[in-house]
């Protein structure tokens, strides 16, 4: 039995010369590959009381929907700032050149709800930071944070302390 690490494909120097690019849609390509990675996701919240998944676009969706669906919770989507149809709020982050900026509808989170973020990957955390600092501003409550693969290099769970954080695969370097 193939273990998840099998499906990804890791592309030497991409996009820069000595960087290993792991392409989660290799995951995505294979249907063993998916239903691996959706059934680790889900494990990792299987004994927990949570109300709601949260996913940043894109993959996020794509990995947050189908436990959100399996586990009978809701899905709120977190988005690139402009792209949500609502009244939002916003949190900024640094990027490696420059700043990015994501919204989550105002009323998306109640106060109170326990709240599980799903993404592809963890590499340096400010996304994922950004998303809870969203999270907590609506009154919800983080109670785990559960990636498909983690770039252990980048210290990313170093953003993210204090909050339990759970990925599936974790390669040691960058």
């Amino acid at each position: 039995m193939k273990k998840l690490e099998d499906y990804v494909k890791s592309i030497p120097d991409f996009p820069e010369p000595g960087i290993i690019f792991r392409d989660v849609t290799s995951i995505l390509q294979d249907a063993d590959g998916l239903v691996l990675a959706i059934d680790q996701l889900r494990d990792m919240v299987k004994e927990l009381d949570y109300d709601v998944v949260v996913g940043p676009e894109s993959r996020g969706f794509i990995f947050g929907v189908p436990v959100a669906y399996t586990e009978h919770k809701s899905f709120v989507p977190v988005r690139k700032k402009g792209k949500l149809p609502r009244e939002t709020i916003s949190a900024k982050y640094d990027l490696e050149y420059g700043t990015a900026e994501i919204e989550i509808h105002k009323d998306a989170i109640r106060p109170g709800q326990r709240v599980v973020i799903v993404d592809d990957l963890i590499a340096t955390g400010g996304t994922t930071e950004a998303i809870v600092r969203l999270i907590e501003e609506l009154g919800g409550q983080v109670v785990k944070i559960c990636f498909v693969m983690e770039l252990a290099g980048l210290k990313g769970r170093d953003k993210l302390a204090g909050y339990q954080v759970d990925s599936a695969i974790i390669y040691e370097g960058k």
